[in-house]
């Protein structure tokens, strides 16, 4: 489908814009993608997003959006075919909501148990394992948090199915086991995705790039 000039601003291990390209994909959106120095943004980047300053940024005729949640649904309201939203009102605040809860619950907590200082880390394995255990209710009897396909909570969930494992490896912690066994069968279904396998960045030089990262800032914290 004709992407009528749509540019993709984003890093290309960032699971924020990561969900953006997901959700091109599946919509068969034509788009350009644009990578982004994260040490040294561009002057484009900067005009288009000077509230945040960062990735990721579609811009569509000209005109910019931010924000990966915000930019899922403008996509979803722009190109109809392939919804990635529930058509039903419920169902559709219902997706809010739980990518809403990974954003700002499930985030965060892991952050703190896989990252965090010492007095975090302990709190930080409790929360994750309080949300992780509420999101396995949510997935029971369902393939994905969409249903039988994929949809909105399921690529905002992105972090978990990935990025939480590279996370893990890359420091060297688990806090998302075998013991979920609800999120893993769906983590599994979903990077088999055929969109998504071929999405997703490679998982050797992605957890390099952490491991650095997070080495880094320690040593500068």
């Amino acid at each position: 489908m004709a992407g009528e000039g749509v540019k993709l601003y984003g890093f290309w291990v960032s699971p924020f814009s990561m969900r953006v390209e997901l959700a091109l994909k599946i919509k068969g959106v034509d788009y350009e993608y644009i990578e982004e120095d994260l040490q040294n943004k561009s002057p484009e980047l900067l005009q288009y997003n000077p509230v945040h300053k960062k990735v990721p940024v579609l811009v569509h005729n000209g005109k910019a959006i931010a924000e990966s949640q915000v930019i899922l649904e403008y996509i979803d309201e722009t190109w109809k075919e392939n919804p990635i939203m529930p058509q039903d009102p419920y169902e559709r605040a219902m997706a809010r909501f739980w990518a809403k809860f990974i954003h700002e619950k499930c985030v965060p907590s892991f952050r703190k148990a896989l990252l965090g200082g010492e007095t975090e880390v302990e709190k930080g394995i409790e929360e994750t394992k309080e949300n992780l255990m509420i999101l396995e209710k949510v997935l029971e009897g369902k393939s994905f948090f969409g249903g039988e396909r994929i949809g909105f909570v399921d690529i905002v969930a992105n972090v978990i199915a990935y990025w939480v494992f590279l996370y893990q490896e890359a420091v060297e912690k688990e806090v998302l086991t075998e013991e979920f066994s609800v999120l893993c069968n769906w983590k599994d279904k979903y990077v088999n995705h055929s969109i998504i396998k071929e999405t997703l960045p490679p998982k050797d030089k992605s957890v390099a790039y952490y491991r650095a990262r997070f080495a880094q800032s320690k040593a500068s914290s």
